[in-house]
């Protein structure tokens, strides 16, 4: 069994005009008080709880961002597709697509040209899209896709031609818009 050992109560010394109370502490003593610890515990958690809605939203707004890019790349491709198709220079699908492609596939793999590329009897493929990008806000590459034929503000693809594309989440923006009517 451990005696312990009762030491005596040693008085502060002065150094200078102040007293030397925790600069003086044994090496045994040396370490944060159970206050300080609390103080920084709760500090933390202040921040942390601060932080967390902001990450959250600055992932939102980058999603929001990639949406638009992606928007507008495809939109951008279904309508060169339909001025090169409206000047001549690519035969439509069918009659029922106005001049519209019809599946986004078809802008990834190549349309082939109808005349002549500068009178060199070069026939080729036009690529109107790299890849169909992925839909930043569900993960996936499938679109929502409007033809000419269907309403506006239809969710259902009539399969004619791709007019328009959209996402398929449900979500909502910071305005209450759905971001599947940008």
């Amino acid at each position: 069994m451990q005696s312990l050992e009762v030491q005596p109560f040693q008085a502060p010394k002065k150094v200078g005009s102040q007293f030397c109370i925790a600069a003086c502490r044994r090496k045994s003593q040396a370490g944060f008080t159970l206050v300080e610890m609390i103080v920084a515990f709760s500090i933390l958690l202040v921040l942390s709880t601060m932080a967390v809605p902001l990450a959250r939203h600055q992932v939102r707004r980058q999603r929001e961002k990639e949406l638009l890019t992606d928007l507008r790349e495809m939109r951008s491709a279904i309508d060169r597709y339909k001025d090169m198709c409206d000047t001549g220079k690519l035969q439509p699908a069918s009659q029922e697509a106005y001049c519209y492609p019809t599946t986004l596939e078809s802008l990834v793999d190549g349309v082939p040209l109808s005349n002549t590329i500068s009178g060199l009897n070069q026939k080729g493929k036009m690529r109107f899209l790299r890849r169909i990008p992925k839909d930043p806000m569900t993960g996936e590459s499938d679109w929502g896709k409007r033809s000419m034929q269907d309403e506006p503000t239809s969710n259902s693809w009539g399969g004619q031609n791709v007019f328009d594309v959209y996402s398929k989440t449900m979500d909502r923006a910071p305005d209450g818009t759905n971001y599947s009517e940008w």
